[in-house]
């Protein structure tokens, strides 16, 4: 049965070049691009779960000699190629998708693959030795001296017929051609010449100079053009020097040097090694999955250190072939190296001292290539491997000059007939992953689930596909084969804790020596090892750690309502008020000299564990004057004085010193209430924060209220009114002119401009309250915060006006209820707000109060019956047998102007009002 991908295709992701490209057979990509493939069609006999199983890329040369690297994928993921410019050229690569990880010499299932760039001379160099640091600049050869010559390329990888021209540079006429190099090759973008012929150059130049200097052209004959460099010049490698003297006579022709394969294994986030395992998710009871990693992603301080490896296998007496054990371990080591794209494998083959020791000498060599050739047939490069012999060379044992088999048991000496096969992997070392949950006090499971395990290619041997969690509260760390493992967790608060106040504050456990406070976190921590050559290779780190927390929830609760008024101010108010206001100052003053303030107080504190099944409270109320808190109370009184003073001064600027007017601020009575417990933040599932609650209730938090009679100390004089303010004076004339202009019902003939006694009092009352929650967690983002109240709050201000109007018709009126009774309303208000301000460095505070100002709205009405009345002699009566009629109305802006109390005092007395509650 055929099996498997018959054949894969471009997902069309990534630039090909069409018409360099042959449909389902040959794609040339552009250099640098990122280019993607993905299975095109399955033989028939493929199963739907074999297509969604794991995918091995091959990515090789055209031969399917070697192997550049393979990739083992998900069969849905598509398989990424980026060809670099030094690579991009003639070469051509092969790829193909395995089901079963082998490839397939058979048949064509895959596309072959090119890369193109402009081709260009990146860099050259002369070098005395191969590969070796550029000398054209300090060192002067001499004829028949070995000469190595390095280039480095762009577009033309693979280009196998390169002419390289040598030039003599001549500072008068034309540079003369000295020598033609065929058949050079490019090999991984590089070209590599080992020159040994140079006493011909010696023999073949006229004229010969005490130092001469050369430089080349590299010609391309398919093209029929010359390679330029950076700049666009032709001519390279400036200057190659060599002195007038002769050091040997070998003339040798130059030889092409194929680029060692080094470098350091590849640190790309993404490593492919099949010793792996692929996310991590933690569920927790009545919880969806957390999933704690996923494929290396967002890992913290990922480090790759070097990491010397080394196997070892063991041949039998006498024989060189590898056994069907040691295959498994060999084969292990070559897929880590087919997908570790630089590791350099160093092979050391041994052979005991029975026997002749030309003999061991040469059997050590067969050893250590069997095991060189199972890795090339395997597809890794073969420069990648370095194969020595060593035979007898450090032995276990003791030679002592005998050489026959007889005089040795080779059971003795099995560990010297062995290869050891070094290489060095770049590990993977994270931090700890830190999941945080909170927990109850009786052990509750969680378990821990592990996708796409494997370890059965471990090329360490040490990783085992296993989960193991320790804690201090286990007896013995729990331990289990496998993709998943329920442990139990639980917190340090223990279910029958009479008093658990140690836990105040949830994620630490206070306690107290010798009067210092000592904070300690309290969780109980598990800690949790999976392991693998993919990701967290270093076992000796924890893979995961979870700190489970208690479970602890607390409610506090707080009442403080002060009886006595905070200030008390007034102004040309009569008798009676006088004495009221007074013994209110009385009472005031007497708590400032005694520093003690009235109150009750109130207060709850609450705690539910354990799932809240356990609970305790302490809770209290009780009347008192305390001394304690009166400082804090004392700055309460300074803001109520400000705000009395600066009430009473502005009304007084704005209307008149004279006003009979009284100004006192209400004292507080509020409540506020708390809650905090631990929990995940917004967005968060794997740290815990403290979520808290604050309420802040107030009926007031600090009331003002005033009352002014506004017409009070009128003063009439030529027939005007003095002693009142602009707004005051513009609403009491328009009133007053609208009700001279009389109604339908009549007109000043009828009475209406008698005597009229028109009032105003303006009364602010205290009707400030302040209903809000502040919701935030202390590891959550600022944003997430909900810091906003839900109105602001408000003093209502009232202006309450009447009319009467006496004379004849006053007595029919009153019996009847039928008189002028003229009403205008206004409200103002005076803003009470909250500004909460959260960021990193906790809670702040800042009070907004601020007198709004305030238009007057007003509408004069006169009852039916006084209407019926007033016109009955005039026959000018409106039938409308309606409530009422409307006399007057309008709108007066500014009656009142706006004030800032909080900033008016901040200037006045060089302080800021932002208050710090809680700092992280």
């Amino acid at each position: 049965m055929a099996k498997g991908v018959k054949k894969i295709k471009w997902t069309g992701r990534g630039r090909v070049i069409s018409n360099m490209s042959i449909p389902n057979k040959k794609i040339t990509i552009t250099a640098d691009q990122v280019v993607t493939f993905e299975v095109d069609q399955w033989y028939k006999d493929t199963t739907e779960d074999e297509k969604k199983k794991n995918l091995t890329w091959i990515y090789q040369d055209r031969k399917k000699l070697t192997i550049i690297y393979q990739r083992t994928l998900v069969a849905s993921t598509p398989f990424q190629v980026t060809i670099p410019p030094h690579l991009c050229g003639p070469f051509q690569y092969y790829l193909e998708a395995s089901l079963g990880g082998k490839r397939d010499f058979h048949d064509e299932t895959g596309l072959y693959i090119s890369g193109y760039s402009p081709p260009k001379i990146v860099s050259n160099k002369w070098c005395k030795i191969y590969n070796g640091e550029d000398v054209s600049k300090k060192h002067t050869f001499s004829y028949g001296e070995t000469i190595y010559l390095n280039l480095k390329t762009e577009g033309l990888n693979g280009h196998k017929n390169m002419q390289i021209e040598i030039f003599r540079h001549f500072m008068i006429f034309k540079d003369p051609l000295m020598r033609k190099i065929f058949s050079v090759e490019v090999i991984d973008g590089e070209i590599n010449l080992e020159i040994k012929n140079t006493f011909a150059w010696y023999s073949s130049i006229k004229d010969l100079q005490e130092t001469e200097e050369f430089y080349i052209k590299i010609y391309d004959p398919v093209t029929k053009t010359y390679i330029t460099g950076e700049k666009g010049i032709i001519d390279h490698a400036k200057y190659l020097k060599i002195k007038k003297k002769v050091v040997s006579q070998e003339i040798k022709p130059p030889t092409n040097i194929s680029p060692i394969k080094k470098g350091e294994p590849d640190k790309n986030e993404e490593r492919y090694e099949l010793c792996k395992f692929e996310t991590i998710s933690i569920t927790e009871p009545t919880k969806t999955p957390v999933e704690l990693f996923n494929n290396g992603k967002n890992l913290s301080k990922v480090t790759n250190p070097k990491t010397p490896i080394s196997k070892t296998i063991l041949f039998e007496f006498e024989k060189h072939e590898i056994t069907a054990e040691a295959k498994t371990q060999l084969n292990n080591v070559l897929q880590y190296l087919l997908q570790s794209h630089f590791s350099t494998i160093k092979i050391d083959c041994h052979a005991c001292v029975i026997g002749k020791e030309q003999y061991n000498q040469k059997l050590s060599q067969q050893r250590s290539d069997a095991v060189k050739k199972l890795f090339v047939d395997g597809g890794l490069d073969a420069r990648r491997i370095i194969s020595i012999g060593r035979g007898e060379v450090n032995p276990t044992d003791d030679k002592k000059g005998r050489d026959n088999i007889k005089y040795k048991n080779e059971k003795e000496y099995i560990e010297n007939r062995r290869v050891d096969i070094a290489f060095d992997s770049l590990g993977h070392d994270a931090q700890t992953i830190i999941y945080e949950t909170i927990a109850p006090s009786h052990s509750q499971n969680i378990t821990i689930d592990v996708t796409e395990y494997q370890n059965k290619a471990c090329f360490t041997g040490k990783h085992k596909k296993n989960i193991r969690v320790n804690s201090t509260e286990y007896p013995k760390a729990k331990d289990q084969v496998g993709n998943k493992l329920d442990f139990p967790v639980k917190s340090d608060l223990s279910w029958m804790n009479p008093a658990p106040l140690q836990y105040i504050w949830p994620r630490y456990n206070i306690t107290h020596v010798l009067n210092v406070e000592k904070s300690m976190d309290s969780a109980n921590n598990y800690f949790i090892d999976v392991h693998s050559c993919r990701y967290f290779s270093n076992d000796a780190n924890h893979t995961i750690q979870i700190k489970a927390y208690p479970d602890i929830k607390w409610t506090f609760e707080f009442f403080l309502n002060l009886t006595n008024d905070l200030s008390v101010k007034w102004q040309n108010k009569n008798e009676f008020d006088v004495k009221e206001l007074q013994k209110k100052s009385g009472k005031i003053g007497a708590e400032r000299r005694w520093k003690q303030k009235d109150a009750s107080i109130g207060f709850s504190l609450k705690a539910k564990w354990d799932n809240e099944k356990q609970s305790k409270e302490l809770k209290a109320e009780y009347e008192t004057k305390f001394k304690k808190a009166y400082d804090i109370f004392a700055s309460i009184g300074a803001l109520a004085d400000g705000i009395t003073n600066k009430t009473k001064g502005t009304f007084s600027d704005t209307v008149s010193k004279s006003i009979p007017a009284s100004f006192v601020v209400k004292p507080p009575n509020l409540s506020f209430t708390g809650d905090w417990f631990l929990a995940h933040p917004k967005d968060n599932k794997t740290i815990i924060g403290t979520d808290v609650t604050i309420g802040l209730h107030a009926k007031p938090l600090i009331g003002l209220e005033v009352t002014i009679d506004l017409l009070g100390a009128i003063v009439f004089a030529g027939g005007e009114i003095f002693g009142l303010g602009p707004g005051v004076l513009k609403l009491y004339n328009a009133i007053q002119g609208q009700l001279k202009n009389g109604i339908k019902a009549g007109n000043e003939q009828n009475g209406l401009s008698a005597s009229v006694d028109i009032y105003m009092d303006l009364i602010i009352t205290n009707t400030i309250t302040i209903n809000t929650d502040i919701n935030f967690n202390t590891a959550g983002k600022t944003k997430d915060a909900k810091l906003q109240l839900e109105t602001e709050a408000k003093l209502k201000v009232e202006l309450k006006v009447g009319i009467k109007i006496k004379g004849e018709a006053a007595i029919v009126i009153i019996k009847v209820k039928a008189y002028f009774e003229a009403s205008a309303s206004a409200e103002a208000s005076i803003t009470f707000a909250h500004t909460f301000n959260y960021d990193e460095k906790g809670l702040y505070y800042r009070p907004k109060l601020g007198f709004d100002g305030m238009d007057a709205k007003y509408v004069v009405r006169i009852s039916v019956s006084l209407a019926m009345k007033i016109v009955k002699d005039k026959k000018s009566v409106e039938e409308t047998r309606e409530d009422d009629y409307k006399i007057a109305e309008g709108t007066i802006k500014d009656v009142i102007p706006p004030f800032d109390v909080i900033k008016e005092l901040e200037e006045l007395f060089n302080m800021s009002a932002n208050i710090p509650l809680i700092k992280n």
